[in-house]
């Protein structure tokens, strides 16, 4: 017959034989079934026992994995209670404080003097939010006072695990870790962070950090103070949109802005500019930008760069130019820079024929009688005067320069050597109508002026600046105050 559970499991058969051959009476059939039935008894009774010892031995296993965890970790644990004000703390609990299992009192009153001075308060109010149910569990970061004085950070973590029937904490369960190492090494860390960004925030300039994405988003992870004098941004504006930089850049210098980064991504070359922003408060400015870019694991750029105000540069660059170029004196154009304009004029002349350029050669008459006259210094006068009348008279494409002590030349594009003499005759008659007058002396002033065309078969600029000094020479021999067109 089959035993079976109180589950009315089957746990096994249990068979019972005779020595006889006529199978059992029925009057034996109350006493097999008690025996069955103290059998299922027994083996139900062996199977609980055993299930029982390997749960145990499962939880033993399981604890004891935990209390090594636990120790492990530097972790501690504390069981509050409520309404009685007591709080028991494991033996790794204390042991993170410098105390012995039997030190410590249960008042949780007691355990609030330990708390640093300066962190009570929030330690407080975050317990009471929790016991109020405005939080999930109760978390903070504080210093508590250890046996030998000092102060170690830990981080505190509970939950309440039981409350009345007007839901008023009863219980809470909670954990403590020793982060004192953690927060050396956070604080340390924050340190170097700081360094770097005061580093950064005091040199004259904008250090920053720009990422482009493989779509071609693009954001500035990181912008210096200096971002400010820049750009006249703020770090917090450009960290949400970068595309306010692109809003300041002077528009003819965008698209080179933006070719040169889209090169130096695409090459991973470091990218080199110079370019003009146009600020509200400090107006057209120069800045010169330096990055070294680097691709990243997702196909994204990331540059790491300076950029610099260089305005100053650009207006002592911009002098220097015009010191190289200008003749100090009558502010006009000096030799070199005039025979540079004479060479594109010529090859203007050379790439069509149907141009036409006059160039004038002028020298003003008697100069050196002046000097030794009246002194060097109203000579100085002098040149200046004329320089000023040369100048009212020409249109905006034309060009003039001192090329010697007295003499100045002159280019008149698009015209013919007549309309170059009426050119030279409004000169002469200007230079009659206004004479120079220095120390109350009125001192007339006359000028010599020679007049040839460009052509296209000069094998250099100095050729038509020759034939119009010749016709200069003319001039002068023939009397002065002249003007005499070259015989080509």
């Amino acid at each position: 017959m089959q035993i079976r559970s109180a589950a009315d499991s089957v746990l096994g058969i249990f068979v019972t034989y005779s020595r006889k051959t006529d199978r059992a009476s029925d009057q034996h059939r109350p006493a097999i079934d008690n025996v069955a039935t103290l059998a299922s008894i027994a083996i139900e009774r062996n199977i609980n026992e055993t299930s029982i010892k390997k749960a145990a031995h499962t939880l033993r296993e399981a604890e004891i994995r935990m209390a090594l965890a636990i120790e492990g970790s530097g972790t501690g644990i504390w069981d509050r209670h409520i309404a009685t004000g007591e709080i028991h703390y494991s033996p790794g609990w204390k042991a993170i404080l410098g105390y012995t299992e039997s030190e410590l009192s249960n008042k949780i009153t007691d355990s609030y003097t330990r708390v640093h001075p300066d962190d009570i308060a929030f330690v407080q109010a975050a317990m009471q939010a929790h016991f109020e149910q405005k939080t999930e569990s109760y978390a903070v970061e504080h210093r508590i006072r250890c046996k030998d004085g000092s102060y170690k950070w830990i981080s505190s973590r509970g939950k309440v695990v039981s409350r009345d029937s007007e839901g008023k904490p009863l219980r809470m369960i909670g954990t403590t870790t020793d982060i004192t190492a953690m927060r050396a090494l956070s604080d340390k860390l924050q340190q170097s962070v700081d360094l770097i960004t005061c580093l950064t925030n005091e040199v004259p300039g904008l250090v920053y950090q720009y990422r482009l994405l493989a779509n071609g988003e693009a954001s500035f992870t990181y912008v210096s103070e200096g971002v400010r004098d820049i750009y006249e941004i703020t770090p917090e504006q450009v960290a949400d949109n970068a595309e306010l930089i692109h809003a300041v850049i002077h528009p003819e210098d965008l698209a080179a802005y933006r070719t040169s980064l889209q090169a130096s991504a695409a090459n991973l070359q470091p990218w080199h500019l110079v370019y003009r922003v146009v600020l509200p408060r400090q107006g057209l400015r120069w800045r010169h930008g330096d990055a070294q870019p680097r691709r990243l694991h997702d196909g994204s750029t990331l540059w790491h760069g300076f950029i610099t105000d260089v305005t100053e540069r650009k207006r002592i660059e911009s002098e220097l130019q015009e010191f190289a170029t200008m003749d100090f004196l009558t502010q006009l154009p000096n030799r070199r820079h005039f025979m540079a304009r004479m060479e594109e004029e010529l090859a203007q002349v050379q790439n069509a024929s149907d141009t036409r350029v006059a160039v004038l050669m002028c020298d003003l008459d008697h100069f050196k009688t002046i000097n030794d006259s009246y002194g060097h210094a109203i000579g100085d006068v002098v040149l200046r005067h004329f320089a000023v009348i040369l100048r009212a008279e020409l249109r905006k494409n034309d060009t003039v320069g001192r090329v010697g002590g007295e003499e100045f030349a002159v280019i008149l594009s698009g015209v013919s050597t007549a309309e170059a003499h009426t050119f030279a005759q409004r000169v002469q008659k200007q230079l009659a109508a206004t004479p120079v007058v220095a120390n109350d002396i009125t001192i007339p002033v006359t000028v010599s002026i020679g007049i040839a065309c460009m052509n296209e078969t000069d094998v250099s600029a100095d050729a038509s600046l020759s034939r119009s000094d010749s016709a200069l020479y003319r001039a002068k021999n023939g009397g002065r105050n002249r003007i005499e067109i070259a015989i080509d």
